[in-house]
């Protein structure tokens, strides 16, 4: 089965414009400069996001491995206005991935006390798929940021000063578009790297909205149309080019505790997130951390996730701010 993929190109020039990739055919779309501009006019025009560009025509084959190499690819989805776009995401959610967080949050809990982390994740195995037509369980929520958080699938995460860590979570971001009447739409997923700060959430689960507030990466690929609801990956960490840790994970629905429709719900049933011309880029969520088999990462790693049916990697080098004084001044 082939998946359709759209990508966003910057030519060396500034110029955009986005790739129809299918298998390992990749072409140019004409008449259309990016993602959102294209969804903005499937919506309009009542056509699938397919159908939309397929409807466009055909420009010059493009070899995307190449033009991700010399770093022409940025992220497959942005606002041209940053504040317009909203990084926010779901932990907790698929199976298996309560037990990195819950050994975190074990410290917290005596004797057989079940923390926080492990009631809200056996909450969500029983409640998160829901039948059709139903509400499931709230999943645990968190926002990350507006877009310009979002980092290209090449580009350096930069840590703030004071972080006390900068770890991987390789996952499955779904991208959404805001329709004039409010509708959200879901314009299909991204692998990603939602980047955290795991030190500071193991101190005090109640900082876990701190250790958020941090960068994100998604791949250059938007996986558009029918998708798989079985994603096989590989998480890795390079260091003086060197993999130092390496791990497969699962994603997708059927290795989920939640359901997509799920955590769209309870994300976009508040209505400032339903505000037209928005675009959403929400993370579904991981199992597998390098943090939870005790790796301490340093500047200089790179993070590099690769997930199939995916082509190309979202690979970034972690870098830290230089501390900067902030003061706030009475008027």
């Amino acid at each position: 089965m082939s998946f359709l993929r759209l990508l966003q190109h910057r030519a060396a020039d500034g110029a955009r414009s986005v790739i129809l990739a299918e298998d390992d055919n990749a072409h140019f779309l004409e008449g259309v400069t990016s993602t959102r501009e294209l969804a903005l006019r499937a919506i309009a025009a009542g056509q699938t996001l397919e159908a939309a560009a397929r409807g466009c025509g055909a420009g010059a084959s493009v070899d995307i491995a190449a033009e991700y190499e010399k770093g022409h690819l940025i992220a497959p989805i942005d606002h041209q206005d940053p504040a317009h776009l909203l990084l926010t995401g779901t932990g907790l959610t698929h199976l298996g991935s309560a037990e990195g967080r819950d050994k975190m949050h074990k410290a917290a809990a005596s004797g057989e006390n079940v923390t926080d982390s492990m009631r809200m994740f056996l909450e969500g195995l029983e409640g998160g798929k829901p039948a059709a037509g139903s509400v499931g369980q709230q999943p645990e929520w968190f926002y990350k940021g507006d877009g310009s958080q979002l980092v290209g699938p090449k580009e350096a995460f930069t840590m703030p000063s004071f972080a006390q860590d900068g770890g991987e979570e390789p996952e499955l971001a779904g991208i959404y578009v805001i329709g004039d009447d409010g509708t959200p739409y879901r314009l299909g997923l991204a692998i990603a790297n939602e980047f955290s700060d795991h030190v500071t959430e193991r101190h005090n689960y109640l900082w876990l909205a701190h250790s958020k507030l941090r960068q994100a990466a998604i791949g250059p690929e938007l996986m558009i149309g029918e998708l798989p609801g079985h994603i096989e990956g590989t998480s890795r960490i390079l260091r003086g080019g060197e993999t130092i840790w390496e791990k497969p994970f699962l994603s997708g629905e059927a290795n989920m505790s939640h359901s997509f429709g799920n955590l769209e719900h309870h994300h976009f049933k508040y209505d400032l997130f339903r505000r037209a011309g928005d675009v959403h880029v929400h993370f579904f969520g991981t199992a597998t951390l390098s943090f939870s088999d005790g790796i301490q990462t340093q500047e200089g790693d790179v993070f590099e996730i690769t997930a199939a049916p995916f082509t190309l990697p979202v690979s970034n080098t972690l870098t830290r701010a230089e501390e900067r004084a902030v003061t706030v001044k009475a008027l």
